[in-house]
């Protein structure tokens, strides 16, 4: 369903990751634990113009893992799952392995 909606002009589209409630082991987590505030790019849009009217390309690739600002974006309902629309100079980064 998200593959429908392609962002407009340097938007990316995020579906934020939910930390696991739980350990492997089963060890139930508490909600005050620290989450970090990340999700997986979904979309992305095809950048913006310059004032000359060269196009600047988004930064952010789809499958990227990102850390997300605390507050911000617009929240997009499609089907039964929730997104995010972030600009991409909203995006504070990128997160490796």
């Amino acid at each position: 369903m998200a593959k429908r909606l392609i962002p407009s002009l340097n938007r990316v589209l995020i579906e934020k990751i939910v930390p696991p409630s739980k350990t492997s082991a089963g060890i139930l987590l508490p909600e005050k634990t620290s989450k970090l505030n990340s999700g997986k790019v979904v979309a992305v849009g095809p950048g913006t113009h310059d004032k000359d009217g060269n196009l600047i390309p988004v930064t952010l690739k789809e499958g990227d893992t990102v850390l997300l600002p605390e507050y911000g974006g617009t929240e997009v309902k499609l089907g039964d799952k929730e997104y995010h629309l972030f600009r991409d100079e909203d995006i504070l980064g990128t997160l490796h392995d």
